[in-house]
């Protein structure tokens, strides 16, 4: 997987969470680097928490959805952590 591609899904994550939150300056995504996966990992205020999870993790589903999505072409997965 290209770097360009790792930076896409950083930037579809984070414009994801800005769109979903109160406090959009709050959110950040790191991005770490394993063997197998691109770990993405989100944090957002705590009190936003909820709004990125959604109802039964359906808004979160969602999201690693569309990053598992764009890394099919690429020899690593990509995987959302949500950290609280």
């Amino acid at each position: 997987m290209s770097a360009e591609t790792v930076d896409a899904m950083r930037e579809l994550v984070t414009f994801l969470a800005r769109s979903l939150v109160d406090d959009p300056d709050a959110v950040e995504v790191e991005v770490v680097e394993g063997d197998r996966a691109w770990v993405l990992e989100l944090s957002v205020a705590e009190d936003d928490l909820g709004k990125v999870i959604g109802k039964e993790g359906r808004t979160a589903r969602a999201i690693r959805t569309l990053l598992a999505t764009m890394s099919a072409r690429g020899r690593k997965r990509a995987v959302l952590d949500i950290l609280e």
